[in-house]
């Protein structure tokens, strides 16, 4: 397995440098295939400025091999090529948008399971905001307000992206809808890394995990387990 990187959104600026780096270093390096899918950006045309933000940023961090692939709706989640570039890629990053049209895009597609085939080969898969939603079990889908079934990457788990904002109203919904799975708060630019059900936090605030009883906050340079 590979390393889950998930991130509560204000991505590509500031204190992302820290958990983006290490990202980075963990795929393996400057010469590591870092891919972007901006599927999330595409209902408003936004998804070639995100990918020439997200391809400028990590170069930026010194990756020397970054592209953002034209993954934008179902055929082309469906195209074999591009599918082969994720099952190659070390870093696989997904920016933020809306959650419902990526998280429906992605669903059973070539190139989610070539994601997934990178992930269990040892890859770097995360992504900021709805791309931290849609890769866990189950994700809020703000525009109808319902809880819809995710990608399944992250098992047993939900993320509230922009905790400090204005996600953390939706945590006592979803606790309630959502029993015995965790929900994992991510302040913005704030992410985690998880490997083995270890966790370290990076970036400018913290991470809140809602348990079934609990409430924990985890600062940058702290670890928690789930």
């Amino acid at each position: 397995m590979g390393f889950v990187l998930l991130e509560g959104g204000a991505e590509f600026g500031g204190q992302m440098a820290k958990p983006d780096a290490q990202a980075l270093v963990l795929a393996g390096g400057s010469d590591a295939a870092v891919r972007f899918i901006p599927a999330a950006a595409a209902p408003d045309q936004n998804d070639q400025r995100v990918g020439r933000i997200a391809t400028a940023w990590f170069t930026r961090l010194g990756a020397r091999n970054v592209r953002s692939l034209p993954v934008i709706d179902a055929q082309s989640a469906a195209d074999p090529q591009l599918a082969e570039e994720l099952r190659q890629a070390r870093l696989i990053y997904i920016p933020g948008g809306f959650p419902h049209y990526l998280g429906q895009t992605l669903a059973g597609s070539a190139c989610w399971q070539a994601v997934q085939a990178a992930y269990h080969a040892g890859a770097v898969v995360g992504g900021s905001s709805a791309g931290a939603m849609v890769i866990c079990q189950w994700y809020f889908d703000p525009a109808r307000r319902v809880v819809v079934a995710g990608l399944g990457l992250l098992e047993q788990a939900c993320v509230i992206p922009h905790h400090d904002t204005n996600g953390k109203q939706w945590a006592a919904t979803l606790l309630s809808a959502l029993p015995g799975v965790t929900l994992i708060g991510l302040d913005e630019q704030t992410g985690a890394i998880g490997n083995a059900g270890i966790w370290n936090v990076y970036g400018r605030a913290t991470v809140t995990l809602y348990r079934q009883n609990t409430t924990e906050v985890y600062r940058a340079g702290q670890t928690f387990e789930f």
